[in-house]
């Protein structure tokens, strides 16, 4: 593969370029644009002026160049899968997953295009308002600033694109080091699919230093980012007066009550694919298990037994579930946090070993909750299991925690389902499912250090839009 820049419209030769590797081979796969701050400003300056023509598209033209990406996407799916498992290791079949969601998620976004309503404002309910109508429509905001995480390099890249295409800007899209070709292949599906040039420009290469220019531009007018805490909070202090949408992570808890002792062996698995698809480099990975001492053991039988049937290999065999991880520097990190956790009286009931460029899934009981793999985001195929006397001292420790984005709660205690709903310090509660669930069409945010904003296509589409009211005086 060899893509360079994508700015106004096409492929651009950029002054350097950078080699990209096959996290699970460490061969290279292909060559990606090492972007300057003056090739960045380009795009930006693309987007700027695209915007006048973007602004002007009816939600009906907008809503069909979406609806005609998603049929490109899905007429390509196989390489953009491939594309996908080439960069990031995702496994293949996860990689097929990515690519059907964000097919989805264009469709989502081209549906609330066409819904972008205000609302009637009674004037007339304040003192002196008789004879006014008044009401609010939603304007464009300009060029959209997204800057996007390696581990779903498509789908969270479209979460960004498709609501500010629906929404009538234009976005500058500064992807992950590691895996900037989907991005290059989605902004060249969406010109061939009616965009007007400009409206997506895609600008790989450093973050830090691509990211200053997004952030110090001010025809930049909202910045749209997905990745580690430290970094988010970074550029909410530099933002200034642009709009922010921060996507952050977490270290997602999951309680197992008594009252679902007989479904066990239903959702155990489901359990441990949330632990460990795509190698737990999933923001809402579920990272910490609480379950009810009266069927702990259990549980922890049929976890660690489900968990050793999971593959590591290749990701490209259609078997394979759990495989490298993004880069050497995550393995050793992960590997130093297991270490860390045993020398405190941590046991490893699985894994706990490297494999590869990766790490086998480890599952551990008895984590001190100030631990690392316990209170920070581990992003790795790490679960911890441990027992707890009842739902209080769950909800306790599950919101023991600087993160909280989604939270799960297995019972068939309707009250104390509800309790916990109301309780858990997260942006999203599953009952009945694991945190490691998301539909693209659902609200998304975090509190605490997990994020500002929100996104799920239609939320994320008013957070880049500006509100105006208009009233009507009819009795001049």
């Amino acid at each position: 593969m060899k893509y360079c820049l994508f700015i106004d419209g096409e492929e651009r030769i950029p002054l350097n370029t950078y080699v990209v590797n096959h996290p699970y081979t460490g061969e290279a796969i292909g060559e990606v644009a090492d972007s300057t701050e003056e090739e960045m400003s380009a795009a930006i300056e693309a987007a700027s002026k695209a915007f006048s023509v973007m602004k002007t598209l009816s939600s009906r033209e907008r809503a069909n160049i979406l609806y005609r990406a998603a049929e490109i996407l899905e007429e390509e799916k196989e390489e953009a899968a491939s594309i996908i498992t080439k960069e990031a290791s995702k496994p293949i079949a996860a990689s097929r997953m990515e690519v059907e969601r964000s097919i989805q998620t264009l469709q989502f976004a081209a549906e609330e295009a066409k819904r972008i309503g205000g609302e009637y404002i009674p004037l007339d309910a304040a003192k002196g308002g008789e004879g006014r109508d008044a009401y609010t429509i939603y304007k464009p905001i300009g060029v959209i600033g997204a800057i996007t995480p390696f581990n779903f390099p498509l789908n969270l890249t479209v979460h960004k694109v498709g609501p500010a295409i629906a929404a009538g800007n234009t976005i500058v899209v500064k992807p992950a080091e590691q895996t900037p070709f989907s991005s290059l292949k989605l902004a060249e599906i969406l010109t061939r699919a009616g965009l007007p040039k400009g409206a997506i420009n895609v600008v790989p290469g450093d973050g830090p230093k691509l990211g200053k220019v997004l952030i110090d531009d001010d025809r930049i007018k909202k910045i749209s980012f997905t990745g580690s805490p430290i970094v988010g909070k970074l550029i909410k202090n530099q933002a200034g007066l642009k709009k922010v949408t921060l996507e952050l992570g977490s270290n997602s808890a999951l309680y197992i009550d008594k009252s679902v002792k007989d479904h066990l062996k239903k959702i155990v698995p489901k359990a441990v694919i949330g632990a460990f698809s795509y190698n737990g480099q999933v923001c809402i990975s579920t990272q910490r298990i609480y379950v009810h001492k009266q069927i702990a053991q259990k549980f922890i039988d049929l976890f660690v037994k489900e968990t050793e049937k999971i593959v590591f290999g290749d990701p490209f065999d259609e078997k394979t579930v759990v495989t490298s991880l993004i880069n050497k520097k995550s393995q050793q990190r992960i590997m130093e946090w297991i270490e860390e956790a045993i020398n405190r009286g941590s046991k490893v009931l699985t894994g706990g070993v490297m494999k590869g460029n990766g790490i086998a899934p480890t599952v551990l009981q008895n984590v001190p909750e100030d631990c690392n793999v316990s209170c920070q985001e581990v992003f790795g195929p790490v679960v911890i299991i441990d027992e707890v006397e009842n739902d209080l001292e769950a909800l306790k420790k599950m919101n023991n925690s600087e993160f909280g984005l989604n939270a799960g709660v297995y019972t068939n205690d309707l009250t104390q389902a509800m309790e916990m709903a109301h309780q858990l310090e997260v942006g999203q509660v599953l009952i009945n499912d694991v945190p490691t669930t998301r539909f693209d069409h659902m609200p998304y945010g975090g509190v605490k250090s997990s994020g500002y904003g929100y996104e799920g296509v239609k939320y994320a589409i008013k957070e880049m839009m500006q509100m105006k009211m208009i009233s009507l005086n009819y009795h001049i």
